[in-house]
This record gives C-alpha cells, structure tokens and sequence, in this order.
C-alpha cells in the first residue's frame, strides 16, 4: 500500500502544484488508521489498520521531501541541510521505542494507539504552520 501510495500521490502533487494539503491529508489518514485497531481489536482490524496505514505513509513519503527542500534556507546548503534534516527523522525512530515502553507500562498495549493518533494529527496540524510553500 505504500508503494502505491507513493507512486500515486507524488505525480499527482506535482501536477496540481501543491504539496501541504498532501501531507496534512496523510498525517489526518495516519491519525484514523490508528483508529481502526481501537475500534476493531482483531487480527482483521490489524490487517486494516495497516493497509490504511500503509496508504497514509505512502501519500506521505511521496511529498514530504519535496515540502522539506521547498523550506530551506539556502540552496547552497542544500546537502548540509538535508543531512540535518535526515538526523531529525531519525531522531524520532530512536525515541519511540523508549516512550512506547513507558505508554505500554501505564497504560497497557492499546493504550498506544490513542498517544500515535494524537502525535500523527498534532504533525499533521504542525504543517499549517509552514509558510511559503502551497
């Protein structure tokens, strides 16, 4: 679903010129994803969640670099910035994990699902405040 995402998404945002709407759709998609294991706690709802899942991260990845590359400063520093930029995200994937721990202790396994929706609309949200690129 990712694969497909990304291959659909992408030239669609470049043919209508706009890349936020793109990623404030996935990050809202993400957020309901999540909602389905919530909502359906069985092997069938996990399948759902991650095909809906899938799709949201796909239309994500397919736009995300072209709003990170829109917002640089200089494009001189293109490729220094970019290294930073990788880091940031890396950042993230080597927290989770530690937080998650502490979620699932207070809170039990399902308790993940309600902290990753609010994380993936308050990001989603977060986009809005980007000025300078549609």
């Amino acid at each position: 679903c990712t694969v497909v995402a990304s291959v659909l998404a992408g030239p669609i945002a470049d043919k209508v010129g706009r890349v936020k709407p793109f990623v404030l759709t996935s990050g809202i998609a993400a957020a309901l994803a999540l909602t389905l294991p919530m909502l359906w706690p069985t092997e069938n709802g996990m399948l759902a969640y991650n095909i809906a899942g899938g799709f949201a991260f796909g239309v994500y990845m397919a736009v995300d670099m072209a709003l990170i590359t829109k917002v640089l400063p200089r494009s001189e520093d293109a490729g220094k910035d970019m290294g930073v930029i990788n880091i940031a995200n890396a950042g993230p994937q080597i927290l989770a994990p530690s937080i998650a721990g502490w979620i699932v202790a207070a809170g039990g396994y399902e308790a993940l699902f309600p902290v990753a929706a609010l994380c993936s609309l308050v990001g989603a949200l977060g986009v809005l405040r980007v000025r300078g690129v549609r």
